[in-house]
Parts: C-alpha cells; sequence; structure tokens
C-alpha cells in the first residue's frame, strides 16, 4: 500500500468511496458541494489517498487547518480494505505532513447513538489513535447525531 497526495485523476476514486458511505452520511456522489470540496482539497494539496496495485482507492482523507486547529474534513475506507491499517496509514501521513504543535486535530464522527456508530467501527478506530470525545456536534445531512472527536498535538 502507497499513501500519497491526490492528484485529479483520483477524483472518481473519491466518488466511489462516497457512495460506499452514503447510507451512513446522506447523499455525496451527486452533490455538487461534495465535488467542489474534493476537487479544493485536490487543489490545495490536502488530499491524501491511499492505493495498492489495482486501480480503485483503498481510502481517502481530506484535511485542513485553521490556526492551531487540524482537521480530518473526510476519511473514508473501502469495505474491502477496512480493518488492514489503511487509515492509521492515512491519518499518520497526514500528521506527518501537516500538523505541528501545539493545538489539536479534530473529526465529527459519529455520535454514540447513531447505527453507524458500531458498524463503521469509526469510533474506536479514532479512539485508538488517542483520539477522546468532546462535544456534540451539528447533526449530519441525514438527521443523524454527531461528535466531535479531539487529540492534543504538542
Amino acid at each position: 500500500m502507497i499513501v500519497r497526495l491526490a492528484g485529479d485523476e483520483d477524483f472518481p476514486g473519491f466518488l466511489g468511496l462516497a457512495a460506499q458511505v452514503e447510507h451512513w452520511f446522506g447523499p455525496m456522489v451527486e452533490e455538487v458541494g461534495f465535488h467542489d470540496a474534493v476537487r479544493e482539497h485536490i487543489r490545495r494539496s490536502r488530499a491524501l489517498v491511499a492505493v495498492s496495485s489495482g486501480p480503485e482507492l483503498l481510502g481517502g482523507l481530506l484535511f485542513g487547518a485553521e490556526a492551531s486547529t487540524h482537521h480530518v474534513h473526510w476519511l473514508v475506507i473501502s469495505e474491502q480494505a477496512r480493518g488492514k491499517g489503511v487509515g492509521r496509514a492515512l491519518m499518520s501521513d497526514a500528521t506527518r505532513r501537516w500538523v505541528r504543535g501545539p493545538g489539536s486535530i479534530e473529526v465529527v464522527t459519529f455520535g454514540a447513538d447513531h447505527p453507524g456508530a458500531v458498524a463503521s467501527g469509526a469510533r474506536v478506530f479514532y479512539e485508538r489513535l488517542g483520539f477522546a470525545p468532546a462535544e456534540p456536534a451539528d447533526p449530519g445531512p441525514e438527521g443523524g447525531p454527531r461528535q466531535i472527536y479531539r487529540r492534543t498535538v504538542t
């Protein structure tokens, strides 16, 4: 597996990943706003992909920062690659490239009572990376509860 900066050629792969998680996050594949966000992250060199020998992406990540607060805007791992270290590799690469302390890294993920909270493994994944549950966030586009997870960076 290789983690690298995403290029324009990876845009269809991001849509493929989005299609796999729309049941948890709401519509993305046909949403112009999502398309614009992916293209903007790619243009700013703030998008990473994990690839293997095949044409499909194993995972994708969109990252940003405001002052000392870094944000995981979007992280999705393909169904066949989940539980194989792809998410950890993407987060490690993003942290190495872009995170400087002191500050924090934040991600909005499922609230504890969202159906995807356990099924997706997202909350456990972030906790294993040293993130802790913080304040509630606005509901997702499908109406499900969300929560901010935060990790302090020294």
